[in-house]
């Protein structure tokens, strides 16, 4: 079956349906990952979202019931250049194209996505509307247009948790240690969900500490009921901006418990600190960005998905340090509080998938909370 991607400014991109025919609507992105789109598609953060793959052939090693990151598919839709024909890996369990048709997921194939990519790095990223069948192009760009925008939307309601859970899987892949091998005491976190992916919980387990999983709606004090001896809050969709109730609840719990953020969490931690955030013109979605510790010079390569930044120009410098810098586009990757045991990073350590080389900043949000106890 015939399908059409129209984007927002008329652009039309012509192709294949594959996954489940319909239509599905969301702001366009790119990801560059070589690999990985099993987890890219299950990352909440992807909420509101269609993506497009640059790698050219997608869906050669399938899908397992292992590599998701949440309950399900959570992007849009789904844009490739080549639709794999064959599905052939030892741990795959049906195909790419099955997957996406059970999940009511709609899917393109034969794509131009490079040209793709490169009107949506010149234009920026913008609404859109993915359907399958005969395509009116005006008809569906006058939908895009009337789709919501990323900015001011509070995604986070979508996808968060409707109660408290406590968390008992962790990591067990290749040369690391299983969850019951983690290192002792078992420190107690409470995780803020705004949408977050299932490896940071695993590796959170992993490094040693005790996980529960907590509504981002759930009020300060009721986190406090919890007893924890740390705070953590996890990457997400959408527009921080838009997501006051949880900026409120960590200016309450921050001067208390030891806090870490990431991606999502980082910009909302940003915030609670007197920042603002701003949108970016294309975000960052790939397993391969640059990003330095300003202080040791020492570059990680990094995974990252988000469409919102922290502005530098508007941290109070006496009490928020930058720690870190995307090589890129220079933009912040990394703030600590000078005088609170507080830190984030905008990039994924966890990688699922990309590179592990910020995988120590598990350990370092250990030793903090164990240097605070």
């Amino acid at each position: 079956m015939n399908a059409t991607l129209v984007l927002e400014d008329g652009t039309a991109w012509p192709g294949r349906s594959f996954g489940a025919a319909g239509r599905a609507a969301g702001e366009v992105v790119f990801n560059t990952a070589m690999a990985g789109y099993q987890e890219i598609i299950t990352d909440p953060s992807y909420t509101g979202q269609i993506v497009t793959m640059t790698c050219p052939l997608i869906g050669n090693y399938g899908v397992n019931g292992d590599d998701v990151e949440s309950g399900g598919v959570r992007a849009e839709a789904l844009v490739v250049r080549e639709l794999s024909r064959v599905a052939s890996n030892y741990r795959a369990t049906e195909t790419l194209d099955a997957y996406l048709a059970a999940s009511g997921v709609p899917g393109i194939t034969g794509v131009d996505t490079r040209a793709l990519t490169r009107h949506i790095r010149l234009a920026g990223a913008m609404r859109a509307v993915l359907s399958s069948g005969e395509a009116d192009i005006e008809s569906l760009q006058r939908e895009a247009l009337s789709i919501p925008l990323m900015s001011g939307a509070d995604l986070v309601s979508r996808v968060t948790r409707r109660e408290a859970l406590l968390w008992d899987e962790g990591m067990s892949e290749g040369l690391e240690l299983d969850w019951a091998d983690a290192p002792r005491p078992r420190y107690r976190c409470v995780a803020i969900d705004c949408g977050m992916k299932a490896t940071i919980a695993r590796l959170l387990v992993r490094y040693g500490f005790e996980v529960t999983l907590v509504p981002a709606t759930m009020d300060a004090r009721d986190i406090e009921r919890l007893d924890p001896q740390c705070i953590f809050v996890s990457n997400g969709p959408g527009d921080p901006a838009a997501l006051g109730y949880i900026v409120d609840t960590l200016r309450r719990l921050m001067p208390r418990y030891p806090t870490f953020g990431i991606c999502l969490g980082h910009q909302l931690m940003g915030l609670a600190f007197g920042g603002r955030t701003f949108k970016l013109k294309f975000g960052h979605h790939g397993a391969n960005h640059p990003v330095q510790n300003v202080t040791t010079g020492k570059i990680d390569i990094t995974s990252q998905n988000h469409g919102f930044a922290v502005d530098p120009g508007t941290l109070d410098k006496s009490k928020v340090a930058v720690t870190e810098i995307n090589l890129n586009d220079l933009t912040v990757e990394g703030i600590a509080h000078v005088d609170m045991p507080a830190f984030s990073v905008q990039y994924h350590p966890e990688a699922a998938p990309g590179p592990h080389d910020a995988r120590h900043l598990f350990g370092r949000f250990r030793t903090m909370v164990g240097e605070h106890l």
